[in-house]
Formats: structure tokens, C-alpha cells, sequence
């Protein structure tokens, strides 16, 4: 833990360079920092912050850079800025405004989070881990092939194909639907699979139990494939990163919907903020900015900004979880 006012000097340090990205020196520290000391007593303190690993000098003469050790530490101890009028307004304007389905909504989000903050921006909906289910439906499709229909209480449908050892007869389908919708009935996806796991000899014949079995273990993969992830903002890549690799490295990230959920942390909770080599990127000049929303009987989401480490976190901050607010306020959460 730094004193007071090597704190104050690594805030000023870290958000000159924020501003200009150039190597900050000791007499911009001293002009932007709210400390009466000498020039002197800044220079001393610079060479701790570089002793600590909060700070780097690129070269001899030049001026001191942060680290990802400095840039966490000032994410740790800054406090998210009041945001422009304008930019508040933006905000409440959008969600005011807007009447959509869930999916138009989070997708039109995505884009209002990156036009607002200038980073590109992903929007992820709630899967169906903690929505109540109103209904399964099974339909044959021949064979030893049935597709399995989750119907969620918000009205959301998912459907996945399940691939049997046997050829279930019409009578087992619907002995199987019921059953099913019993063990399902104003649950959560993993409360009804294990009702139907706890499903005993006495309460259903051995082909019913396993179809049953194997009709639950699908609709378990509901949570992911109803997970939709949404991207604004991708085009303003090249020009938040010089090094074109880099540029190239984040156009391949954001394809990867999987990895792109966990850097946001798709099911955490609360605000997160995570540097370089703390999303498995060590050698990718990267943060991310995400906080969770509420969707009401939907479940939950996230939403965030990817960006390099020279972000604006204080106003970034701020504006992922306005947003984050206006979603929740839109889904009645």
C-alpha cells in the first residue's frame, strides 16, 4: 500500500498519460498533482513508484510510463468520474426511448455503449440458468432422433437435438413429455435435471428414465446456446491500438464467442476490471470494463468495453455501469 501522496503521484502520473500518451515527467506530475512538495520530493517519489513496479522510464532521459502493476493499482483505489451532461442524457434518452424484444434491445445497446465511451463494446443477454421453465415439448423426428423444445417463462425458446440407442415409441415420447414437464415445472434448468435424476425404478419403466435422462442433459445446454452476444463498435479498433498486430489480435478475439465471454466474466457479479496478462493476454496491450445486469425472470447478463491499457477507466467505469442501469430499468428488473 503507497502513502497518500505516492498515491496522489501515480493518479496523476497514470492519468497524464491516459491523456497524451507520452512519457509523463516529473514536472507534469507536479503541475497535475494536488500535492505542495518540490520537484525534488516528486523525483524521489517517481523512483519508488519504479522501485515498487508501478512505473517505467523507456529511456534514460525521458519521462516515467505505467505499468499493468500501476494501471491496477489506480483501478483499485480511483473512483469512477461524474459523466458530461450530454453523455448522461444519451444514456436515459436511449433507454427511454426504446421498446424492443430482448434481443433488438441488448443488440442496440451494444452499439449505444460503444458510440458513448469509444470503445468497441459487447452486450451478453442471460442465458436460461435462472429462468424459470414453462414448458419441455418433444418432437420426434424419426429414428432414434428427438428435438427437445425449452420453453422459458419470458417467452424464450430453445431447441436442441437429442440422439437416442434406441427408437422411442409415440406412447414413451409422451409418457416422457410428461414427466418431464412435472420435474420442470417452475424450476431452473438445473433444478429440473436433478428431479429427473432423482427419478426412481417405481416411478417410470427403464425407457422412459433414460430418455428422460438424456432430454434433461440437453436442455442443460440451453444455458450456453441461448447466451446471445452482442458487438458495437469493432470498426474503432484500429484506431485505439498503433500496432496493426495488435489490431489483428483483437478483430481474432472478438470472433471467439467463448473467449470473449470470459473475459467478461459472463457470470460474475458486480463491476470487474481486468488488465493484460489477467485475461490470459500477457504480451496484448488490453483491459476490460464489464458489470452484470439484472434481467428479471430472464436472468442475468453483462455488459463491457475491451480497449488498450491507456483507457479513460474513471469515465469508462462510470458509463459501463449507467448503461448496465438503464438495461436493468428496461427489462423491469
Amino acid at each position: 500500500m503507497l502513502d497518500d501522496r505516492r498515491s496522489i503521484v501515480l493518479q496523476a502520473l497514470v492519468e497524464e498519460y491516459i491523456r497524451t500518451g507520452q512519457p509523463v515527467s516529473s514536472r507534469a506530475v507536479l503541475q497535475h498533482c494536488s500535492v505542495d512538495v518540490s520537484s525534488a520530493t516528486i523525483r524521489n517519489d517517481l523512483a519508488k513508484l519504479e522501485s515498487y513496479g508501478f512505473v517505467t522510464q523507456p529511456h534514460t532521459s525521458a519521462g516515467r510510463v505505467p505499468t499493468p502493476a500501476g494501471y491496477r493499482y489506480y483501478v483499485d483505489h480511483c473512483s469512477p468520474t461524474k459523466l458530461r451532461n450530454a453523455t448522461r442524457e444519451r444514456i436515459e434518452s436511449f433507454f427511454m426511448g426504446v421498446h424492443e424484444e430482448l434481443s433488438k434491445l441488448l443488440k442496440q445497446t451494444s452499439g449505444l455503449l460503444s458510440e458513448v465511451s469509444h470503445y468497441p463494446a459487447v452486450v451478453i443477454g442471460p442465458g436460461f440458468g435462472d429462468e424459470l421453465i414453462h414448458g419441455l415439448h418433444l418432437v420426434h423426428l424419426g429414428g432414434n432422433t428427438v428435438l427437445v423444445v425449452t420453453v422459458g417463462a419470458s417467452g424464450r425458446v430453445s431447441q436442441e437435438l437429442v440422439r437416442l440407442r434406441f427408437a422411442p415409441t409415440d406412447r414413451e415420447l409422451d409418457a416422457t413429455e410428461a414427466l418431464l414437464n412435472a420435474a420442470f415445472a417452475n424450476t431452473t434448468l438445473a433444478e429440473g435435471a436433478a428431479a429427473v435424476g432423482g427419478i426412481t425404478d417405481d416411478q417410470a419403466p427403464d425407457r422412459v428414465r433414460r430418455l428422460a435422462r438424456a432430454v434433461a442433459g440437453a436442455a442443460g445446454n440451453t444455458e450456453s446456446t441461448t447466451r446471445e452476444m452482442y458487438v458495437g463498435g469493432a470498426s474503432q479498433l484500429a484506431s485505439l491500438w498503433e500496432d496493426l498486430a495488435q489490431v489483428h489480435t483483437m478483430l481474432e478475439i472478438l470472433e471467439q464467442d467463448s473467449y470473449v465471454r470470459s473475459l467478461l466474466g459472463a457470470d460474475d457479479e458486480g463491476t470487474s476490471v481486468r488488465l493484460g496478462a489477467e485475461t490470459d493476454l500477457a504480451d496484448v496491450d488490453f483491459a476490460v470494463v464489464s458489470t452484470a445486469f439484472d434481467a428479471g425472470s430472464a436472468g442475468r447478463g453483462r455488459v463491457g468495453v475491451l480497449g488498450p491499457m491507456r483507457m479513460d477507466y474513471r469515465r469508462t467505469i462510470r458509463i459501463v455501469e449507467e448503461v448496465g442501469d438503464g438495461l436493468e430499468d428496461s427489462l423491469g428488473a
